[in-house]
Parts: structure tokens; sequence; C-alpha cells
């Protein structure tokens, strides 16, 4: 074969690579089964990460304290009811941070947090002298009940709301100085609704 034939020969095969495929890939045949393209970096790490997947999102705070053994109780499935089964009696427990990492859990979704938080923080004020131990971390929890006062989600409102109920049972008038900052939150709320 002379030269220019060849020359000729290989810009045909070049034009027939880059000729697009019906799929709309210049590559059509090997990637159109897979449905994927290939990536460089595919060689490197071979194990891709969906950033948009519902597992690989980070616990929340209340979750990963949860896990880590933070919470001093565990949720026991029972066949009607759950309960909570605490490591040591709640009146030996100190509020802060207790009080306050479950008043944050109330804007929990999923379960066992959800249940976890609603029962500990009713359970925990429920013990004698909670007066005397949740007056110092009143501003805390006010804070924290805020957030889920809120919530776009009606059950995270809800349990808001029911532990607002039980802190003012508990502390009295000393919740009063706290009731602008909450209200904003209920004002909003129904705007919702």
């Amino acid at each position: 074969m002379s030269s220019t034939s060849r020359g000729q020969l290989r810009t045909t095969g070049q034009r027939s690579k880059t000729t697009p495929s019906p799929t709309g890939s210049a590559t059509g045949a090997s990637n159109a089964g897979s449905g994927t393209r290939s990536r460089p970096s595919d060689k490197l790490n071979p194990k891709t990460i969906d950033p948009f997947s519902e597992s690989q999102k980070a616990p929340s705070a209340f979750a990963a304290i949860y896990s880590k053994g933070g919470i001093p109780c565990r949720l026991v499935h029972g066949s009607v009811k759950h309960k909570l089964q605490w490591e040591r009696p709640p009146e030996t427990i100190p509020f802060d941070p207790l009080l306050i990492t479950l008043a944050e859990g109330l804007r929990e979704t999923k379960h066992p947090y959800t249940f976890v938080s609603q029962e500990g923080f009713k359970e925990l004020l429920l013990v004698s002298g909670a007066q005397e131990k949740a007056l110092p971390v009143l501003p805390r929890v006010a804070t924290a009940l805020k957030g889920a006062l809120a919530h776009v989600d009606g059950e995270v409102f809800e349990r808001g709301m029911n532990a607002l109920v039980q802190l003012s049972a508990v502390v009295g008038p000393s919740l009063n100085i706290h009731l602008k900052q909450l209200l904003t939150s209920l004002g909003t709320e129904t705007c919702y609704m």
C-alpha cells in the first residue's frame, strides 16, 4: 500500500470512531450496556459513594450520643408497650447535660430516637427534686425546645408541646422569662397549619 492510501484508511478509521452512536455518546457501544460512564478516578477508587443516598447521611447529634452510650438508658421493646431501662436510677443522674440532650432529641424523626427522647425527658422530670435540678439548665432546655416547636413536622411539634407542658408543670413560673422565646416559635408554627 502506498502512504496516501494508508493515510486515507487512518482518517476513515478515526472518523468511524468519533461518529456518534444512536445512544448519543461517542463511544456508545462500550457504555451502552452499562448505562454509566467510566471515569479515570474509577480505577483509583472502585467503590463509588453516592452522596445523596440516605445511609450516607451523618447521624444527628442525638443519634450519635445515643449510639455511643451517652444517654444512660436503653429502649426495651415489649410485645405491646415499649419502655426505657435506665442504667442507674434517674434520681441520681445530673440534669446537665442529659435533660438538654433529651430536649434536643425531641426534633428526631426516626425510631428509636423519637421514643427515647420523649420518654426520657418525661421520666427525668418525674424524679423527686426535679425542679431544683431543672432550674439551672432551664435557659438551655428552652432553647432546645424552641427547635422542636419550630419544626415543620407535626409530630415533632406535638412532642415539643408535650415537653413544654411537662416542663411548665415542674418549674412553674420560672419558665415565664423564656416564654417570649418559645412563643415566637409557636407563632410561626401556626402559619404552617
